[in-house]
């Protein structure tokens, strides 16, 4: 039996014990003959254990030696879900709601991150500061959120060991030698965590797969992505079914759809897109009226409900974009194949046919089953030069076109409605052909981009609208109101780049936001301001509970154009058709509880897919500056703290950080209440938005850091003109220079005595 088997075994004997003679003390030693341990060795084992459940709150020192078990039942308790962050401490969302629980390590127990617990509440303090939050030890876990990790294998006295990517996880985990599944050390592998009921002792585990080295290309963004959930390869069963999925269309199946086969429709993707979701088209109605058709891949025909395809469909719940790589939610023969829209192929599709006027007014929609033909595969840089008055002579230029001038018509009318624009260009990656950054480039928003954007978000109402108008559940997208504190804290974010933000008692009307980002647009600081604007919003949730959607100024919003690669939407589409195929009665109460489930489980896999995407972007910016090490850039300043300086690189479009200890050229200081430094002797100032130089000095792509030092003097000095600043600035030079070389020649004392030593 391993040590962590045997301790656990020990202290469910000593909690039992304890238990059951709960009004009673015992010394170590009068427990240990109880429970037959007569054995040296495990009776210093049990004394070790029974310290463990004294620092855990299991059991107490009673004086004398002797101890008894504690009644945690007495204890105000709560459940919740933790969150861990990379110090190690952590916080509890409560599931009755109000403030977080604050959890330090050392009472953390054997939870980890995200674990479902419950939490012993230390007592109210009479005075507490504002702000300050309640603290708690954690009992029992609930429910694991992941029972898996991801880390680099290694070999210790011939034990293996794997180290947790993760920092969160500060505990190694212990795998047995016949669990190495042919691991080696240096591999980047994926381990369970089988067991884990003593904080004192190592969780053990076993390989679950062999990633590759973890120096090797590619290993350590599919690692991240293994690490937020996302399952790279599907099981062959799923592959089976998949490939065993009929591709034809019967004549039965089209007689009963609408065929739309001989309309002019045509699809826009990027130009390396393989799953084509949507298609569109555009009909003059006459006097004044256009049909709008958004046709969508029937992924609910071809994928049954509860079969296995779809089983696995929902636990990914997403497809996830890396950014090296597409880990799809359907199995490829699927998504870039049978339910793909490709041009000039029949395709079964979901249609809403809108009638529009032209100022953007929807008058009437129809949901309807359909089987279209694409007559072209447009990539946006095709469609595009259309709409740059190019190609005119394609068979489809009227089509484009014509989409062209209602999509400006629906985007003007949104954005007088009350939707945000939040034009935040695309990061790109580019790499070579190992996986290595070569570039770092963005892709700007165009025409094209925004034609499909519309067209999609007016199908994505009008089905919410449908589900409405029916009284019948659906699975909406929901965006809720910005938190005040958000709001108040973007605005004194603002500030010091010279902007303002109205906002009276946290709220801030959307067209004062929109006002701010309009301002920023082109400037230096606007690609940081308009990041700091998206992270004082709500997070967009699927929810059966419509509240509208708060960015876009939707009152019904819902996802139903991207099944291929979003399970939300073919939830959506299911529900649809069972609606209007049924005309009458209404989904059961219990189907509510159930897509209560699923758009709890949707909406967090979508965030774990999301963090992967940004992780993977933010790990090639890391590798990339560290092949520019030495080299200047050109940043502005987009945080300042007491310990040091966060810049933004304008080519990089990354963070790094100007640490304190490294700005020798005076002695700064920390003011509070500005958010800046403050240097002792030249009375300069570094503070949000303020243009600066850099040089890279290092970058660690284990932590994601990137290290920078000014290369030029930053700051200013207020109210100096331009010649006074000059000679003042030569002045402080001189005594910011006699304070480095004081403090080197003081370091240098240091080292050497240490050496000596």
């Amino acid at each position: 039996m391993s040590d962590s088997r045997q301790r656990t075994a020990l202290r469910k004997q000593a909690l039992s014990f304890l238990k059951s003679h709960k009004d009673q003390a015992y010394r170590p030693k009068e427990i240990a003959k109880t429970l037959g341990i007569k054995n040296q060795g495990r009776f210093e084992a049990f004394k070790d254990v029974l310290r463990e459940m004294q620092d855990a709150g299991m059991a107490e020192h009673v004086g004398k030696g002797r101890i008894q078990y504690r009644d945690r039942g007495a204890q105000h308790t709560a459940e919740g879900s933790l969150q861990v962050i990379a110090s190690g401490h952590g916080f509890v969302s409560l599931d009755k709601g109000g403030d977080d629980v604050f959890v330090r390590k050392n009472r953390m127990g054997t939870a980890l991150n995200g674990d479902r617990v419950r939490i012993g509440l230390a007592a109210e303090k009479k005075k507490r500061d504002p702000g300050d939050l309640r603290e708690a030890e954690i009992l029992e876990v609930l429910e694991r959120k992941t029972n898996q990790t991801v880390g680099t294998f290694q070999t210790v006295k011939k034990a293996g060991w794997v180290k947790p990517d993760d920092p969160r996880i500060s505990h190694d985990v212990y795998v047995p030698r016949e669990e190495w599944n042919g691991a080696t050390p240096g591999d980047k592998v994926v381990v369970s965590i089988d067991s884990f009921d003593d904080p004192k002792a190592s969780p053990e585990g076993r390989v679950l797969s062999v990633l590759g080295r973890a120096d090797a290309p590619g290993v350590a963004v599919l690692a991240l992505a293994m690490a937020h959930g996302a399952k790279a390869e599907f099981p062959p069963e799923v592959e089976k079914a998949a490939s065993d999925v009929k591709a034809g269309i019967t004549k039965k199946e089209v007689a009963r759809r609408l065929d739309l086969r001989d309309y002019p429709i045509f699809t826009i993707d990027p130009v390396d897109a393989k799953d084509f979701d949507d298609a569109i088209h555009t009909r003059d109605l006459g006097d004044g009226m256009t049909e709008l058709g958004i046709h969508i891949a029937d992924v609910s025909h071809y994928v049954p409900k509860g079969g296995i395809i779809d089983q696995e469909a929902y636990d990914r719940a997403t497809s996830t974009y890396l950014v090296d790589r597409v880990i799809p939610m359907l199995p490829e023969e699927l998504s870039n194949g049978v339910c793909s829209l490709r041009p000039r192929e029949d395709k079964l599709t979901y249609s809403v046919l809108l009638t529009v006027d032209g100022g953007g007014n929807v008058h009437s929609w129809d949901i309807r089953e359909t089987v279209i033909h694409s007559k072209e595969r447009f990539a946006y840089e095709d469609a595009q030069e259309i709409l740059d008055g190019k190609n005119q002579d394609h068979p489809l230029a009227p089509e484009v076109l014509r989409a062209g001038e209602i999509a400006k018509t629906l985007t003007a009318k949104r954005m007088a409605e009350g939707a945000i624009d939040f034009d935040v260009p695309e990061i790109r990656v580019v790499l070579d052909d190992k996986g290595r950054p070569i570039d770092i480039i963005t892709k700007e928003r165009k025409p094209a981009n925004r034609l499909i954007e519309e067209f999609m978000l007016l199908a994505n109402q009008a089905v919410a609208k449908e589900a409405e108008k029916l009284q019948r559940p659906l699975v909406y997208r929901i965006h809720d109101n910005p938190d005040a504190e958000r709001i108040a804290a973007l605005a004194d974010y603002v500030r010091p780049f010279g902007y303002t933000l109205p906002h009276e008692s946290g709220k801030v009307v959307r067209a004062d936001l929109n006002n701010l980002l309009k301002k920023v647009k082109g400037s230096p600081e606007a690609p940081v301001i308009e990041q700091a604007a998206i992270r004082a919003m709500s997070k967009a949730v699927y929810s059966p509970h419509n509240i509208g959607h708060y960015g876009l100024g939707f009152s019904h919003y819902a996802h139903f154009t991207s099944p291929i690669r979003r399970y939300p939407d073919l939830i959506v589409h299911r529900l649809l058709k069972d609606y209007l195929a049924s005309g009458d009665g209404k989904v059961p109460v219990p189907e509510m509880d159930k897509l209560e489930a699923q758009a709890k489980h949707c909406s967090e896999r979508e965030r774990e897919a999301t963090e992967a995407e940004r992780e993977s972007i933010k790990l090639k910016q890391v590798e990339y500056a560290e092949q520019h090490v030495g080299d200047s850039f050109e940043g502005v300043v987009v945080s300042v703290t007491k310990f040091g300086v966060f810049v933004e690189l304008k080519e990089l479009l990354v963070q790094g950080l100007v640490h304190v200890r490294d700005m020798n050229d005076d002695y700064w200081e920390y003011d509070p209440s500005r958010y800046e430094l403050v240097g002792r002797y030249s009375g300069r100032r570094i503070r949000t938005g303020s243009p600066v130089k850099v040089e890279i000095t290092g970058a660690d792509t284990q932590t994601r850091q990137i290290d920078l030092a000014f290369v030029e003097e930053p700051g200013a000095a207020p109210g100096a003109s331009p010649e006074a600043s000059g000679d003042k600035g030569k002045k402080t030079r001189s005594r910011a220079s006699q304070l480095s070389k004081s403090r080197k020649k003081s370091s240098r004392k240091k080292s050497s005595s240490k050496r000596r030593r």
